[in-house]
């Protein structure tokens, strides 16, 4: 078995699953889990998080908050972060949201890709989409390694 068999192999694959699935556990009495989100997909360079909204997500609009919408963007950007940076500190140094039309309650997902890493920082990008597919909104993130 070379090397990239190693790391893509069934044993390597099993690992890495458990190792999100313990993510994800470990984040429930976190921002994460308070939010209600929950770990869909995730790879190298690319996760899906998804949200149940619910009452408490909603503005007196009606509509969901732009602060969820822009949470749930940070949240699925920094997870693709920290599978990139695996055991080190990462922080948001920037993020930008472009919001593009309502949504209410119902399951809304954020798929993050990461576009850019250099040696201290990491760039990425993400959409939000409603249950029909509908584009809610779209971000970018700058991410910073921290000693």
């Amino acid at each position: 078995m070379n090397e990239n068999e190693a790391e893509t192999g069934p044993e390597r694959r099993s690992d890495a699953f458990a190792e999100l699935m313990a993510l994800a556990e470990a984040a429930k009495p976190t921002f994460w889990g308070f939010l209600g989100c929950e770990l869909a997909h995730a790879e190298r360079g690319k996760a899906i998080v998804s949200l149940e909204v619910r009452p408490e997500h909603l503005n007196l609009a009606r509509i969901v908050h732009g602060g969820v919408l822009a949470s749930l963007l940070d949240n699925a950007m920094g997870l693709v972060v920290i599978l990139e940076c695996p055991g080190e500190k990462t922080v948001t140094t920037q993020l930008n949201v472009h919001y593009l039309q309502s949504a209410g309650l119902g399951e809304i997902r954020c798929e993050a890709l990461l576009i850019h890493k250099s040696r201290r920082t990491l760039t990425m990008q993400g959409r939000i989409v409603d249950n029909k597919g509908e584009l809610l909104a779209w971000g970018s993130g700058t991410f910073r390694r921290v000693t």
